[in-house]
C-alpha cells in the first residue's frame, strides 16, 4: 500500500515539475515515470523496514 501511494505521489511531483520547467509531452511522461519509479522504490524500502521492525 505504501509503495502504490509513494509511486502515485512521485508521478504527480514528476509531472508537475516537468510541466513547470516547460517540458514537452515526452519530457512530462519521462519525468512522471522516473519519479514514480524512484518514489516507489523508496516506498518499498520503507515498507520492508516497517515490516522488519514491527513484526
Amino acid at each position: 500500500m505504501i509503495v502504490i501511494i509513494a509511486a502515485l505521489i512521485g508521478a504527480i511531483i514528476g509531472g508537475t515539475l516537468a510541466k513547470k520547467r516547460g517540458g514537452q509531452l515526452l519530457d512530462i511522461i519521462q519525468y512522471t515515470g522516473i519519479y514514480a519509479l524512484a518514489f516507489g522504490l523508496l516506498g518499498l524500502i520503507a515498507t520492508l523496514a516497517l515490516d522488519r521492525f514491527i513484526f
